[in-house]
């Protein structure tokens, strides 16, 4: 027999897929290294190699709407609704300065290649440049007619050139020096999305909404020619010479029939709405290279067209490629060319919006397969953290998916759509290979067959189940072979939200919103039993790896384990606030992990009932939970964009631990000789590591015993940072409340005081809470001092009154008076100076008052 699993105690959370896009303005560092984007009120710093979030800008509760950076990277400007320029220090993501200019929302930016200048462009229908160092204006134009959509320095700085667009369809040519619009190039009739200016400075290439591209010449502001484009163009891109792209063109030019003798024409590259890239020939007004399709190429089937096309794109420097931004937040890095076209070699998802299903693919689990509210499945790399491709198809948003290995070694995706289709597809081809249709509504579960995996099962919001059969499927055809249906039935009362299959093959169980999970023999879909006692819909149902019964979640916040034999509720566990969405098992069976519509997610031991772990690491409902079959690592994602990967750190957690007691026993003992050697500089520097204020206070006893070892305690004071002295200063408020340890901890302030700059104090994290906790029990020690000082004369007045023989009366207050000059000038040391100058002036007068009264005995 094999060895029990060991039962899982932590897992260790490592966020994988995060939102860093949701759309809005973007920009390119010079190098093409990072990427700045808006994200909803923030602003990300992104790097595009890895497309890990190198920092964040906390915006001001408003949406950005133009960003723009300096040439050396430094300097980041944003602007948004407020009205409000801000520029940023990337090295310190801080704010360095703002101010106000437009009066209306700042809608495009643009920094002079020298530094110095910044100019904004407004829906107030003015253009503005500013003095970056001084942020004073120095330009002020006006002359547009509507919002000002566009703007951009001309490249070559020697000459002072503004170039702006705008949506009343003109071009204005602005003079830096002359402060005057020298030129308005009118030809468009709708917005200007897009600039260019050629490689020579000479040329002008304007795009816009009605479908074409202008053509101008800068010497004298005239008007060449008109390039029809045919689709509304968001974004247009100069190539230069010697460049990847250049030599593209080279490679293109024998298909189109003419020589390259052109010199003088200009090649740039068009992205917009039909979701494909273009290149162009100016001189001859021609198309050189369309690309066959992408991912977000409209078609006739998607109703909702706004979320798919171009809406940017920038050509990198120093060979990096292009880079087309999509309506739906994605950034397509194309920089490489094979057989003629232009190759996707990453692709960063910038919003992945709400996450509905996801599951592991591959043999080693390396790849995760995302539905998202998209009509496509996204495939993400889990090591660069990057999505490898996309599987389009289906017409409608993709709700559930799932994912099997054949024996062969291939590996199958089935997804179920809004659409009322399954469809069957290879992840090595990347093609659909089968689709089956029949369904009635739309589908919210499908499951292959564990053993088998010759079939696969969907249920759907029309209340039936299907059972799917592969016979008859080819995977090297370019079309997708219709899946046949082996049986159906009514199964529920109302939607179906999940369904799994028995790891045998032998059964089918659904959950719906009817409150009830059934259970059906395969293949023909007999009814076996009814599982009957959740309050509100099921909305997870799975079956145990090693037990005949079934585990599932329900909107009334329970999960339940139910017997396959009779339907009966097993166990019933509680601690979700709101609806448990997912629920799987880990460990073979012994354990569980639940997510739910409270963020949460919950690992359980079936046999103590309990949960031993909860983790809150998501803002929005978990919908989605992966589990890794081989690892036992699971995945989960929700309503906030964000997919989180959970390892495994019960081992991990253990060794630690044990370590950690290990160099604590060991510091333990080095304390101990410390002690042992007088050595209290060193032992109170251990003590403070292992965090033992009782061994500190029993330490600084010592020391108060021992006054030659003060200069031990005075060298360990100094040698304390300020995380210590933070901590010192709590635990001397600690001790100062109690009449025992008082004597210590003022001995402790004092030594503190004296050692210490007041300024190195004043910079302590919450010094002036801990000060605020000190002063009142320090004063209440003072009081009590100052009344036994006042007593004491009280003493002396009674015996000198009472006395009979004259030496020992003045023996007995020479011994008392010295007594007294001794405790109060330990006391003084301990209080400070005003104590000391305080006790002085009354022992004067006693002194004084008991020669006196020894006058006046004698007498």
């Amino acid at each position: 027999m094999s060895a029990l699993p060991q039962p899982k105690k932590n897992y260790r959370c490592v966020p994988t897929l995060q939102q860093v896009y949701t759309g809005g303005p973007f920009v390119f560092s010079s190098d093409g290294s990072f990427i700045a984007c808006a994200c909803g009120e923030t602003i990300n710093i992104v790097d595009s190699g890895d497309f890990s979030i190198k920092g964040t800008i906390e915006g001001n509760n408003e949406a950005v709407t133009a960003l723009t950076l300096s040439p050396n990277d430094k300097l980041l400007f944003s602007a948004g609704h407020s009205r409000q320029i801000r520029v940023w220090n990337l090295s310190t993501l801080k704010c360095e300065r703002s101010w106000k200019g437009h009066d209306g929302p700042i809608m495009a930016m643009a920094c002079h290649a020298s530094g110095g200048l910044l100019a904004t462009a407004g829906a107030d229908r003015k253009v503005l440049v500013w003095d970056v160092d001084g942020h004073f204006c120095t330009h002020f134009f006006k002359g547009h007619t509507g919002v000002v959509t566009c703007i951009m320095f001309h490249p070559d700085h020697n000459r002072s050139l503004l170039l702006s667009g705008s949506d009343d369809g003109a071009v204005r040519v602005w003079d830096l020096l002359g402060k005057k619009c020298v030129a308005t190039l009118a030809k468009h009739f709708s917005t200007v999305t897009s600039m260019a200016v050629s490689e020579d400075g000479w040329t002008l290439l304007t795009a816009g909404r009605d479908k074409v591209v202008n053509v101008w010449d800068l010497h004298d502001y005239a008007f060449k020619t008109t390039i029809p484009a045919y689709e509304v163009l968001e974004a247009i891109c100069i190539i230069h010479t010697g460049t990847l792209f250049s030599s593209f063109l080279g490679a293109l030019s024998p298909h189109n029939g003419k020589g390259t003798s052109d010199t003088s024409a200009i090649h740039y590259v068009t992205v917009g709405e039909r979701g494909i890239l273009r290149i162009w020939n100016s001189e001859r007004a021609v198309c050189l290279y369309e690309q066959k399709s992408s991912d977000v190429t409209v078609t006739s089937e998607i109703d909702d067209e706004s979320k798919r096309g171009f809406t940017g794109a920038v050509i990198l420097p120093r060979d990096g490629g292009l880079v087309s931004v999509t309506a739906d937040q994605q950034f397509l890095f194309y920089s490489s060319i094979a057989d003629g076209q232009l190759v996707l070699t990453k692709r960063l998802v910038g919003d992945n919006e709400e996450i509905l299903d996801m599951k592991f693919l591959g043999e080693e689990e390396n790849f995760l397969a995302v539905a998202t509210n998209l009509e496509q499945v996204r495939v993400y790399d889990l090591a660069s953290k990057s999505c490898s491709y996309v599987l389009s198809g289906h017409a409608d948003i993709i709700l559930c998916l799932d994912t099997c290995i054949l024996s062969c070694g291939r590996v199958l995706i089935a997804t179920g759509s809004k659409d009322n289709t399954v469809r069957l597809w290879d992840s090595e081809s990347r093609k659909c290979v089968g689709i089956g249709k029949g369904h009635m509504g739309g589908i919210g579960a499908v499951a292959f067959s564990r053993k088998e995996k010759n079939f696969l099962v969907s249920g759907s919001s029309d209340r039936t189940i299907k059972v799917w059969s592969f016979d008859g499927i080819s995977y090297d055809v370019d079309q997708p072979t219709g899946l046949k249906a082996k049986a159906v039935v009514a199964a529920h009362d109302k939607d179906i939200n999940s369904l799994a299959v028995a790891p045998n093959d032998r059964f089918v169980c659904t959950g719906s919103q009817d409150r009830t999970a059934c259970v059906w023999r395969l293949p023909d879909l007999v009814s076996v039993v009814v599982l009957r006692g959740h309050k509100r819909g099921v909305w997870s149902v799975e079956f145990s790896p090693v037990d005949p019964c079934v585990i599932t979640g329900s909107g009334d916040a329970t999960i339940k384990i139910w017997s396959i034999a009779d339907g009966s509720c097993i166990r019933t566990f509680e601690g979700h606030t709101s609806s448990v969405l997912r629920a799987s098992f880990l460990t073979r069976g012994t354990q569980f992990v639940s997510c739910g519509a409270d963020g949460l997610v919950k690992l359980w031991t079936i046999k103590t009932n309990e949960c031993i772990a909860t983790y809150d690491q998501h803002e929005d409902k978990v919908w989605a939970l992966a589990i890794g079959k081989k690892t036992e690592m699971f995945a989960t994602g929700g309503g906030d964009a964000v997919v989180n990967l959970w390892y495994d750190s019960t081992a991990a957690d253990k060794e630690e631990a044990f370590r950690e007691e290990e160099e604590r026993v060991l510091k333990g003992q080095t304390l101990e000789n410390a002690v042992q050697d007088g050595d209290f500089s060193k032992a109170i520097q251990i003590a403070f590591d292992l965090n033992r204020p009782r061994k500190l206070f029993q330490l600084f006893s010592e020391i108060c015993r021992k006054k030659d070892d003060r200069h031990q305690m005075e060298k360990a004071l100094c040698d304390l940072g300020q995380e210590q002295l933070r901590l010192l200063f709590e635990y001397a408020r600690e001790w100062n409340t109690k009449p025992k340890m008082c004597h210590i901890a003022q001995l402790v302030l004092f030594q503190v005081f004296n050692s210490i700059s007041p300024l190195v104090i004043l910079e302590i994290k919450g010094i002036g809470e801990v000060l605020e906790g000190l002063i009142p029990y320090t004063q209440r020690h003072f009081s009590r001092i100052d009344r036994v000082v006042r007593s004491t004369y009280l003493v002396d007045y009674s015996l000198a009154g009472m006395g009979v023989v004259e030496a020992d009366v003045d023996d007995a207050k020479e011994d008392r008076k010295g007594s007294r000059e001794e405790e109060e000038q330990d006391h003084a040391q301990n209080n400070g100076e005003a104590l000391e100058d305080t006790t002085r002036t009354k022992k004067r007068k006693s002194s004084k008052t008991g020669k006196a009264k020894s006058k006046k005995l004698k007498g």
